[in-house]
């Protein structure tokens, strides 16, 4: 999935470090050593992203920060990708870290007795004035492939946001946009969302 390269007046956090963005190239050639030389120099920053949509679960979830970032990093190291930029591979990472939440949600559920979802904690920064109280993680993952059926983009953004823990600028040198249009979707992905949940 091409997310784009950061266009020269949104560089910043996500692309301050060239040699990062060269090793991702390297990588993407087949250099294995590349690969390797990378995990340390992502490790710390996808561990805070990590920590940062776990403290949204409720207490006691079973899936830690490390676990996490290593099954992150094994699903991309498992494909092949034309990296881009430190943009693109975080905001494939973001969809990585998602999909693994979502796949740890359903499978938790189902080990339950009753099936019972696992609920998350909706911060009013992803639905505005959601709804008191916790969120199915499978309702709102329903929700979010609604809105990318309707508007991909706006569902990346609640994607790298809510799943990545990007800031509106880093979502906006990801996606290779403005910050402005990034919180003028961000606006209107949240009220799509709180809608939906609500319902």
């Amino acid at each position: 999935m091409d997310e784009g390269c950061e266009p020269e007046h949104n560089r910043g956090i996500l692309s301050d470090d060239a040699p990062l963005t060269e090793l991702l190239q390297a990588w993407s050639a087949g250099d294995t050593a590349a690969r390797e030389a990378l995990l340390p120099r992502v490790y710390g920053e996808l561990r805070r992203r990590a920590n940062a949509y776990l403290r949204r679960e409720r207490p006691g979830h079973t899936l830690q920060p490390t676990a996490l970032v290593h099954e992150v990093y094994l699903r991309l190291a498992a494909q092949h990708v034309d990296w881009q930029s430190r943009g693109h591979f975080f905001g494939l990472a973001s969809q990585s870290m998602r999909r693994i939440l979502v796949d740890h949600a359903r499978h938790e559920g189902r080990a339950k007795r009753g099936g019972g979802a696992l609920k998350v904690e909706l911060s009013e920064d992803v639905a505005g004035a959601a709804p008191a109280g916790d969120v199915d993680l499978e309702a709102l993952d329903a929700a979010l492939e609604e809105l990318a059926r309707l508007d991909p983009r706006q569902g990346r953004i609640v994607e790298l946001r809510y799943f990545g823990g990007l800031s509106i600028e880093e979502t906006a040198a990801v996606l290779d946009l403005s910050p402005a249009t990034v919180k003028r979707d961000w606006t209107l992905a949240r009220a799509f969302l709180h809608q939906r949940l609500r319902a």
